[in-house]
């Protein structure tokens, strides 16, 4: 019989209570706890704090306080990468990003969802499903990314966007739920 990390990581349903799953997150939580805490005109230590917290990242790292992850080694991310304040990654499943990604303030990207049901949200079940994201994205101020979702490359996710659905690449998306608003020129040789 599988334990319930090993149903978390084949995308099935979990008791998010596990103790094994606890303890995944507690480690998360006390290495953005001490991320936070760093002073922001101290970029250097930040930087090297995100590189703990991350399972990867490219060159040119740039991330502000505060940022908040259920796991932190689920997330990869690609070369310049940057992020605003206040970003939250439930990284239960891998959170992947591409090259030249920016992420706006109070951005969520949110890889577990749980269950319709009451009874089994009184189970305390949890299911989660991996963000792609690809290169040349940006990801405007409180934009909400869903469980699932891959957003193509050079993609502009427009302030308070709520991503339900896969998006292709070269296009500005926007509204609740997301939908393509125009197509953007693929202006890169």
């Amino acid at each position: 019989m599988a334990t319930e990390l090993e149903k978390l990581n084949q995308g099935e349903w979990y008791n998010f209570l596990d103790a094994e799953v606890a303890a995944s997150k507690a480690r998360a939580a006390k290495l953005c706890q001490e991320f936070n805490a760093i002073s922001a005109t101290d970029p250097a230590a930040q930087t090297a704090k995100a590189r703990e917290i991350l399972g990867s990242a490219g060159k040119n790292l740039s991330m502000q306080a505060t940022f908040n992850c259920d796991n932190g080694q689920h997330i990869h991310v690609g070369d310049d990468f940057l992020s605003n304040y206040n970003l939250t990654i439930l990284d239960i499943a891998p959170v992947i990003m591409g090259n030249h990604v920016m992420i706006g303030p109070n951005v969520g990207l949110y890889t577990v969802n749980h269950p319709l049901t009451a009874a089994g949200r009184r189970q305390s079940l949890a299911k989660a499903a991996p963000i792609k994201i690809g290169n040349d994205v940006w990801l405007a101020g409180s934009v909400t990314v869903l469980p699932g979702v891959t957003i193509g490359n050079n993609v502009v996710v427009a302030a308070g966007a709520v991503v339900t659905h896969d998006v292709p690449d070269n296009c500005l998306v926007g509204g609740v739920p997301a939908k393509v608003i125009k197509a953007l020129p693929a202006d890169l040789k």
